[in-house]
């Protein structure tokens, strides 16, 4: 983002009265927006079993969409969440579909499980919730495309997270490997549940 504004911006957010998949075509439109604006190479979006990620392969063309998946098993073993066919419906519309180890879980969330006790990443996933469930999702998930290559660290992304189901949240990040966390930085908020 070399021409960048060099001053003090207004940017409109949208902050809804309820987290939830309620609002998940106003953030995605809100993203596709900003990703216009500001000539954002990459979106990465949150889907479970894909119904997130294909409306934003909709919404989102030309650019590279990165739809990040639960992790096999994470809501029962062995499972994957999202179909098969919805996988490669994804692909077919130009989007790459990551599934892989959530960052801010997987073995720190079996320590907890088996000794009741909390692991570094988790601390750092509930301190993230503070801003809300789609913030940490968004946080998390640019974290795991970034360490797939699917995006580059070296320029901003918009990502676009939820809670429980559907998108809430959108953030323009400067993205890192999750070996370098404290070098991500987000950048503006652009949509958000109002919690309170």
């Amino acid at each position: 983002m070399s021409d960048a504004p060099k001053k003090d911006l207004k940017i409109p957010c949208l902050y809804f009265s309820e987290p939830g998949p309620v609002n998940t075509r106003a953030t995605l439109e809100r993203a596709a927006e900003r990703s216009a604006e500001l000539k954002i190479r990459s979106l990465v979006v949150a889907s479970a079993t894909g119904a997130t990620g294909l409306l934003a392969a909709k919404l989102f063309r030309g650019g590279n969409l990165v739809v990040v998946t639960h992790s096999t098993g994470f809501a029962k073993p062995d499972l994957q969440e999202m179909p098969p066919e919805t996988r490669k419906a994804l692909e077919s519309a130009g989007a790459k579909v990551l599934t892989a180890q959530h960052a801010l879980g997987g073995v720190g969330r079996a320590v907890r499980k088996k000794f009741g006790t909390y692991e570094l990443e988790e601390i750092m996933a509930f301190t993230l919730r503070i801003l809300g469930q789609g913030a940490k999702v968004a946080v998390e998930i640019a974290l795991m495309a970034a360490d797939a290559g699917l995006i580059s660290s070296q320029e901003p992304c918009l990502s676009v997270g939820g809670t429980n189901s559907g998108a809430d949240t959108a953030l323009l990040l400067q993205p890192s490997n999750a070996q370098s966390f404290f070098d991500l930085k987000v950048m503006e908020i652009l949509a958000k549940p109002r919690l309170g």
